[in-house]
This record gives C-alpha cells, sequence and structure tokens, in this order.
C-alpha cells in the first residue's frame, strides 16, 4: 500500500516545504511594508471622508435633538404669547369701555353743572322777586293797618300838633 521512499527524500522535502514556508512569510513582511508605503491617497482620502461622515452623522442628531427641544419652547412660547394677546385684548376692550364711559359721565356732569347753574339762576332771581313782592306786601299791609287805625284818612285835617310830631318821626307832610 505505501510507497517506501527513502528517508533522504522524505527530509529533504519537509525541508524544502518549510524553506520555502521561511521565504514566503518573509518576502510577504517585506511586501505589506512596500505596500504601507505606496497606499493610495484616494485610499487615505476615503478614510478621512467616512471619518468625518460619522463625526457629522453624530452631530446631525444632537441637532436634531436640539431642534425638537426649541421646537418645543416654540411652541410653548407661542402658547403664552396667545395667552397675553388674548389678555391684551380683553383689558384693551376694558379700557375703551372705560373711556367710554368717562366720556358719557363727563357730559352727563356738564349738562348737569349747566342745570344746577341755570336752577341756581333761577333761584336767585326767584329770592328777588319773592323779596320784592314782600317789601310790596309790607308795604301794601303797613297802608293797610295804617288806613284801618286811621292814620292815613285823608278826609281828616291834620292838626298842628300831628304835623310836628310827623316831622319829629322823621316824615315830611306837605301842608293841605
Amino acid at each position: 500500500m505505501f510507497v517506501e521512499l527513502p528517508q533522504n527524500l522524505i527530509l529533504m522535502t519537509v525541508g524544502a516545504f518549510l524553506l520555502g514556508w521561511v521565504l514566503s512569510s518573509i518576502g510577504s513582511r517585506m511586501g505589506s511594508s512596500k505596500r504601507a508605503t505606496k497606499r493610495d491617497p484616494r485610499d487615505d482620502r476615503i478614510r478621512s471622508l467616512e471619518a468625518e461622515l460619522r463625526i457629522a452623522q453624530t452631530e446631525l442628531g444632537q441637532v436634531k435633538q436640539s431642534a425638537e427641544q426649541l421646537e418645543k419652547d416654540l411652541q410653548t412660547a407661542q402658547a403664552d404669547v396667545e395667552k397675553r394677546d388674548k389678555v391684551i385684548s380683553h383689558q384693551q376692550r376694558r379700557v375703551d369701555e372705560l373711556k367710554k364711559d368717562l366720556k358719557d359721565s363727563v357730559m352727563k356732569t356738564r349738562e348737569l353743572r349747566a342745570e344746577l347753574s341755570n336752577r341756581a339762576e333761577e333761584s336767585v332771581r326767584s329770592e328777588a322777586k319773592l323779596r320784592e313782592v314782600e317789601t310790596e306786601l309790607s308795604v301794601a299791609q303797613a297802608s293797610t293797618d295804617m288806613i284801618a287805625t286811621g292814620v292815613l284818612d285823608y278826609s281828616l285835617a291834620p292838626d298842628a300838633e300831628d304835623e310836628e310830631d310827623i316831622r319829629a318821626v322823621g316824615g315830611t307832610k306837605s301842608a293841605p
């Protein structure tokens, strides 16, 4: 079954394989160092672009998160602005209503002042007329009293004594 080969042949074959293996490993090491020095610049560019891509993707993720947070903040701010706008518009309407009420009140106050001054003027006139009427009434009453007592009876001739009494009181009477 097995062929008998001389032992030297086997040793030489094994030695040749070992020698080939050692030479090939030395050759591959030297060749790899030469290949490393002769690398294509495009490979370096590709590697740097891949690194930049990874960095950009990381930054993109951070920017997206930041944008989402800013979006939420913007919505919150818009809601606050809308609330403030509603409050401001409500207060503006209230101020407008108060201005209108104030104008109406001022007009009514002016009208009432004018009416009050007219009434005061009428009251002063009425008081003056009332005094005149009272004076005339008191004069008429005094005249009536004098007629009733006979002091103003023109049919009777005054005596000399009466004329002196009247002059002494301050009255002047003309002679009949």
